[in-house]
């Protein structure tokens, strides 16, 4: 886990504690596309690095990660998203979460922040929290473009996800 994410992390978790508005306004920006909305550059701009464009990967994570943690502010170091919803399929029973983690291994990157929320929203009513520097580390792989067809280092999260998803389910079969 890089330096930089668990700093940017307990950044988060400092506004959480300290500035309850500038979470709403994190909270709101999950409406717009990532890196768009005015009021949340304030609390996200300063963790992206000099060399990063409007449209580079990392900086796009980091504010896809803003939002999902202002809905959900529960960092859990070494859970990652697929694991902990793979136990939350477990405690709930319930075939449509694996229905929506298929979604989300399917979606194109644009797609992506959608179906995070939708499944941060699930983990929140259940309690669960999820490693959310992990998370910024896999979302900056998953938003990056390839240079020939787009989709390498998104299969490889794409694939570590499922693993952890899937592990979880014959673990506690």
């Amino acid at each position: 886990m890089s330096d930089h994410a668990l700093e940017f992390i307990q950044h988060l978790q400092s506004l959480a504690q300290k500035n309850r508005g500038a979470l709403a306004a994190l909270r709101r920006s999950a409406g717009f596309a990532p890196g768009t909305y005015p009021p949340a550059f304030p609390h996200v701009e300063r963790f992206v690095p000099a060399s990063s464009h409007a449209e580079d990967s990392y900086r796009l994570a980091l504010y896809v990660t803003a939002a999902l943690f202002a809905r959900h502010p529960q960092h859990m170091a070494g859970q990652s998203l697929a694991t902990t919803l793979g136990r939350l399929i477990s405690a709930r029973d319930s075939g449509s979460i694996e229905q929506r983690f298929v979604a989300l291994l399917a979606a194109d990157a644009e797609d992506v922040p959608q179906y995070l929320r939708q499944l941060v929203s699930l983990l929140a009513a259940d309690g669960h929290g999820l490693d959310y520097a992990s998370l910024l580390q896999d979302l900056s792989a998953y938003l990056r473009p390839s240079q020939f067809d787009g989709r390498d280092d998104r299969n490889k999260v794409r694939q570590r996800w499922a693993r952890d998803f899937y592990r979880q389910l014959t673990t506690q079969a």
